[in-house]
């Protein structure tokens, strides 16, 4: 009987606490910054967590060294190339069968979550969701984890804004936060982890929800960095000024990866639906993709997930032509055929990757062009790095900060920026969506950002 009493006593003053917590809450925007800090340090900690997993499971499965990133290694175990995407595959392929069995309706991501639901995200989903993207980047599918990041962190931050009852406007912003603090950590590059929050998952810039977003994008950081480095971290010490000759062969270079960008959107669909064909089970589908993957990674393994060690192994080093062209192809063949078939991950660190090694090539060609006219390669890299990266993931000014956290240099970030934004106008006008909303828009949904417009269906529903 003492016992009874003794928990009603602890739930009704849990309550009153929980019921204080929200009034302060909404009395006034200050205290969502340590509710901010809280999500950053929590993202933080879960992003080191996985990657620390999937590294271990790159180890365990190809049998490579523990500080040695799978697409930075020489060579890779044919038959292991093969079998582990393969079997990855099936395993998420009976996942999704079952899903579809049981009925159980798809996750939703951040962006959808704001633009559609008020921010609301369910952290079951989120975790189920991060889980396969952690088995497709452990066994070698050409997905990045970032997706499974943001995913986890903007699902903690949803959950936390649900339990205290935040406004809708609050819970957008809070799961923004939980996203920006993702990518910072990933990065360690609190300042792109900003932006990206306020490019691509809030849509909007405002004074209001700068404190916060920043808060947890700085918590974020900093606990990644204290738990054993962000797994992302890109720095480049070294990097030589810019003159003005060179602006316009680097803005022709963000027209080159603005088309290759809208061509690689426009071919997702296509592979989908090479892979949606009636006669193909549904829980085949990513085994065969795997195999394929793991094909062309007996030709390179810089292939191989989400190609971090490739490209910093690639910014310093010179190689030919050829070769740079065959990992291009390589790499986006590879990441379309990963997603199509039905691994989870983003295309957010191979965009980087892929565009670094479009640039390389760019100023390599360049330099045998006989033109008068010589682009340093590194500059290149870092411009064809963030062009394309706004091509398909978004975020001119995301894109911009993190070369600016990756160089330190204001030189080349000027020149970076002017290209990002001629890669988002032309994106903007000839295509007109991003990765994201692309797959959003293929499903039936019309929105371009992350701009809340679930407010009218529940206004006219």
């Amino acid at each position: 009987m003492l016992s009874r009493v003794t928990n009603v006593i602890d739930r009704r003053s849990s309550n009153r606490v929980l019921t204080r917590l929200r009034a302060l809450l909404r009395s006034n925007e200050f205290y969502l910054i340590p509710l901010a800090l809280v999500v950053g340090i929590m993202a933080g900690a879960i992003v080191t967590l996985m990657s620390e997993i999937a590294q271990i499971a790159h180890v365990l499965i190809f049998g490579i060294p523990i500080d040695v990133r799978l697409s930075a290694n020489a060579y890779v175990n044919p038959v292991v190339a093969l079998i582990a995407p393969a079997a990855g595959g099936l395993l998420l392929g009976i996942m999704e069968w079952s899903r579809r069995r049981m009925k159980i309706s798809s996750a939703v991501d951040p962006i959808e979550a704001n633009a559609l639901r008020g921010g609301r995200l369910s952290l079951r989903d989120s975790v189920v969701v991060s889980g396969q993207t952690l088995i497709s980047n452990g066994c070698g599918a050409s997905v990045g984890l970032e997706a499974g990041y943001t995913q986890i962190g903007s699902g903690a931050a949803s959950l936390l804004g649900q339990v205290l009852n935040l406004r809708r406007n609050d819970l957008r912003l809070i799961v923004g936060c939980g996203a920006a603090a993702a990518i910072a950590a990933a990065f360690g590059a609190p300042i792109t982890g900003a932006f990206y929050a306020c490019e691509l998952i809030v849509g909007v810039y405002s004074v209001g929800s700068a404190a916060p977003i920043l808060a947890a994008s700085l918590a974020g950081a900093l606990t990644a960095q204290y738990l054993g480095g962000a797994p992302y971290s890109l720095e480049v010490p070294r990097v030589s000024s810019v003159g003005l000759e060179q602006y316009l062969a680097l803005i022709v270079l963000s027209l080159i990866t603005a088309g290759i960008g809208i061509a690689v959107m426009r071919s997702s669909s296509l592979f989908e639906r090479l892979f949606a064909q009636s006669w193909l089970p549904l829980w085949i589908r990513p085994a065969i993709g795997g195999v394929c993957v793991g094909a062309m990674a007996i030709i390179t393994p810089q292939v191989l997930a989400a190609g971090h060690g490739a490209m910093v192994l690639n910014l310093h080093r010179e190689m030919a032509t050829g070769f740079i062209a065959t990992v291009i192809v390589l790499k986006l063949g590879a990441c379309l055929i990963s997603l199509a078939s039905g691994f989870r991950g983003g295309l957010f660190f191979a965009s980087l990757f892929v565009g670094s090694m479009i640039g390389k090539l760019f100023a390599a060609l360049l330099a045998m062009s006989g033109f008068d006219l010589a682009v340093d390669s590194l500059v290149a890299m870092l411009t064809g790095m963030a062009t394309l990266g706004v091509a398909i993931v978004g975020g001119p000014l995301t894109m911009s900060f993190l070369v600016l956290e990756m160089t330190r240099s204001v030189d080349v970030t000027a020149v970076v920026l002017a290209g990002c934004i001629v890669t988002s106008i032309c994106v903007r006008f000839m295509f007109g969506h991003s990765f994201s909303t692309w797959c959003l828009h293929l499903r039936g949904e019309t929105i371009r950002s992350a701009n809340d417009v679930g407010w009218l269906p529940n206004l006219t529903g």
